[in-house]
């Protein structure tokens, strides 16, 4: 089974959006995956999803309630296939955190997407909503990416 890291500063908006926005994309058009997130930092350690990010995702028939914010690890890297960075800056982060990444598993999510780009951080710019749609376009070509590869 492949092991899936989404990762972003907090734990707390982005990198839970993805992890429960992916699992439900594997729930509706099948596959086997397990899937988690976690932070760069420890800052919200042990924290609930934030509320405009939980009910970003309750709006659209998804539940975070159970998820507490958890630190990357060097036990996650060794574990995991893919660690998928929100943008730029959690992906220098990690880098730092592996080493500089020697098995090659770390990436932005957008980056499979047809329009590579970093994911904004709503906890500053308040937009949620196209935050969601952002994670909802990367999750939905990384789908798209492990299917033609075969992996799911």
């Amino acid at each position: 089974m492949l092991h899936i890291m989404f990762v972003c500063l907090g734990n707390i908006c982005r990198s839970p959006m993805a992890e429960f926005i992916m699992k439900d994309i594997v729930r509706r058009r099948g596959g086997t995956l397990s899937i988690a997130s976690s932070a760069t930092s420890r800052e919200e350690e042990g924290c609930r999803v934030y509320p405009p990010a939980a009910a970003m995702l309750a709006s659209h028939g998804i539940d975070c309630s159970a998820k507490r914010a958890a630190v990357f690890t060097t036990e996650d890297y060794a574990r995991c296939d893919y660690i998928l960075g929100m943008e730029s800056r959690n992906v220098r982060a990690l880098y730092r955190l592996t080493g500089g990444d020697p098995d090659a598993k770390i990436r932005r999510l957008l980056d499979y997407s047809e329009n590579p780009r970093d994911i904004s951080d709503p906890w500053y710019t308040r937009d949620f909503q196209t935050a969601y749609n952002d994670i909802v376009e990367g999750c939905e070509a990384f789908y798209a990416y492990l299917k033609k590869e075969g992996r799911l």
